[in-house]
């Protein structure tokens, strides 16, 4: 029996719960624990509550069952959180957690403050659905629940070429495809595949970009006003802070939107030992070494310069 099953002994309804605003590894974790559930364990009624996904997630099974409302109040036997360091993160869906008998908490984040009643927290492992593999049964996954973990896999490995990745990531990988997924369609779809729009927004990200502390930093930032004169969202954001990192001679690489008048969500990446989450943490965020990210108010100039000043503590 799987570590999942044996923590389900009595347990009648679950409620799943991902993190605000989700990425691949985020709506692949916690679709791969309802698709698990709802193959193995039929007689447990679970629901999946999360901000609506990408539409680039289309191809994963059920995720026309999520629910995005969370106006409906419910206690469950057994809360799964996935994905998030802190309770925070699940925005009016942490409704759920409070109210739930126990909680199960799945996560690769070092910064995780252990909410759960049970906590499984690997924050060697290159993501969440990493973490979740070894929680289930190999031979119960089938290939709607090898999609999904194979798209948090690459999403939080950049499609396996960050640090993170390790031998055992590629071997869970591995076992995944032999599941008969279409491994290349799920990379193209959902990891490089972009919308005219959301070209364009990259473009504009990248042309006013700035360079400071000698070329070792580099951000960009896109205002409120422009995300609704192109017509995006937060979704639409995925793969700028990724192409700001690898500009020559960038140690350290920030982009931030505006979520709200003089509110911006920043991520930061490293691409070397500067560690972003010390600095993400400092700000009331967390996440990676490598990667973090927070929220943060003010005009740009304020919190650049915020930012900047806890970088040069390090880069010094």
């Amino acid at each position: 029996m799987s570590f999942l099953e044996a923590f389900l002994k009595d347990v009648k309804n679950v409620a799943i719960l991902g993190h605000v605003r989700p990425d691949g590894d985020c709506v692949g974790s916690c679709l791969a624990v309802y698709n698990y559930l709802e193959e193995n364990c039929p007689e447990i009624d679970a629901v999946v509550y999360l901000e609506k996904p990408s539409v680039k997630f289309a191809y994963l099974k059920y995720i026309d069952r999520i629910v995005s409302d969370f106006g409906t109040d419910q206690s469950y036997d057994l809360c799964i959180c996935l994905d998030s360091s802190d309770t925070l993160r699940f925005g009016e869906a942490v409704k759920y957690l409070n109210a739930a008998k126990k909680s199960l908490c799945v996560d690769h984040h070092i910064t995780n403050t252990g909410y759960g009643t049970e906590n499984v927290v690997k924050g060697e492992a290159s993501s969440t659905c990493e973490v979740l593999f070894g929680l289930l049964d190999e031979n119960k996954i089938s290939k709607a629940v090898a999609e999904c973990i194979y798209t948090g896999i690459i999403h939080d490995t950049g499609v396996f070429k960050y640090d993170c990745t390790s031998a055992k990531t590629m071997e869970i990988a591995g076992k995944m495809m032999e599941k008969g997924i279409n491994y290349s369609s799920i990379i193209d779809d959902s990891f490089y595949r972009k919308t005219y729009i959301q070209n364009q927004i990259l473009g504009r990200a990248l042309l006013e970009s700035i360079t400071f502390h000698g070329g070792r930093c580099i951000f960009s930032a896109i205002s409120k006003k422009d995300m609704d004169f192109y017509g995006v969202g937060s979704g639409d954001m995925d793969g700028i802070i990724d192409q700001l990192r690898i500009t020559e001679g960038v140690e350290c690489a920030i982009f931030m939107y505006e979520t709200a008048c003089r509110e911006y969500k920043v991520s930061l990446r490293s691409t070397t030992d500067l560690d972003v989450s010390k600095i993400a943490v400092y700000f009331g965020g967390g996440g990676h070494k490598k990667a973090a990210g927070c929220t943060m108010t003010g005009n740009i100039h304020d919190v650049i310069n915020n930012l900047s000043d806890q970088i040069s503590r390090q880069l010094n």
